[in-house]
C-alpha cells in the first residue's frame, strides 16, 4: 500500500484513490442519513466536501447533536473496534465522502504514522468534547448551555458577532440537549432585551449576554 506524505485531510480525491484503490467516493444529497445508530458497517469516511451532522436519537425519536462535521475531516472512526455505530450521520448540505473499507484502514494505520498520530488526536479532542458536553447536561441549565454555544461558535461579521449557520430553534435545542420551546423562550427575551437579533435564522449577537437568565 501507498504512503501517504501526512493526514488524509490534505489530500484530495485523486490522490486518495491512489493511496486506497478500493476506496469510494459517492455523493449525498442535503438531509440523507450516511450512517445510522446502531448499524453493522465496515467503512470509515473523509468528508470530501460538503458538512455533516453526528447525532444521537432516543426511544421517544427525541434528537441531540454531539458533533458537526466539516469538510477534510473523518467519521466512523469506531469501526476499528468492530462494534455498532455510536451515533448517526446525516448530510447538513450537499456532500461528496471517500469511503474507505476497514481492511485499507487497518492498513493505512499500520503503514501512515502521520495518518495515525492525526486519527489520534482527532479522536482526542472529540473525546474532551464529549466530556465538556456531559458536564454541561449535568451541571448547566439550558441558557448556560445556550450562552456556551453561542460563545463557542459566534465568529467576527461585519463587526458583530454571529453564528454563521442557518439554525432553527429545533436544530439549536437539538445541539444543546434541550427543548425547543425553551429555545424559543430564551431567544425571544434576548431579542426583546436587544441582546440578540434573528435574521433569516442567523443569530447576531449585539451585546454582550448576561451569564445568567
Amino acid at each position: 500500500m501507498a504512503r501517504a506524505s501526512g493526514p488524509l485531510s490534505q489530500l484530495d480525491e485523486a490522490a486518495l484513490r491512489e493511496l486506497v484503490p478500493r476506496g469510494i467516493a459517492r455523493d449525498f444529497a442535503k438531509r440523507t442519513v450516511i450512517v445510522n445508530q446502531g448499524d453493522d458497517t465496515r467503512s470509515f469516511y473523509v468528508l470530501l466536501s460538503g458538512r455533516v451532522k453526528a447525532y444521537l436519537t432516543d426511544d421517544e425519536g427525541r434528537e441531540i447533536v454531539v458533533n458537526t462535521i466539516e469538510t477534510g475531516d473523518y467519521f466512523g472512526e469506531l469501526v476499528l473496534d468492530g462494534g455498532p455505530r455510536a451515533a448517526s450521520i446525516m448530510t447538513l448540505e450537499a456532500c461528496r465522502v471517500f469511503m474507505i473499507p476497514h481492511g485499507d484502514l487497518e492498513s493505512l494505520l499500520a503503514a501512515n504514522p502521520a495518518f495515525a498520530r492525526d486519527l489520534i488526536d482527532r479522536l482526542i479532542s472529540k473525546v474532551r468534547d464529549l466530556t465538556a458536553m456531559a458536564m454541561d447536561l449535568a451541571v448547566k441549565d439550558v441558557y448556560g448551555r445556550f450562552l456556551r454555544y453561542v460563545t463557542d461558535h459566534a465568529v467576527e461579521q461585519d463587526g458583530v458577532q454571529a453564528i454563521p449557520e442557518r439554525l432553527t430553534q429545533h436544530e439549536i435545542a437539538a445541539r444543546i440537549g434541550g427543548s425547543r420551546e425553551m429555545v424559543s423562550r430564551i431567544m425571544r427575551e434576548l431579542t426583546a432585551g436587544g441582546y440578540i437579533s434573528v435574521d433569516a435564522k442567523h443569530i447576531r449577537v449585539l451585546k454582550r449576554l448576561p451569564k445568567h437568565w
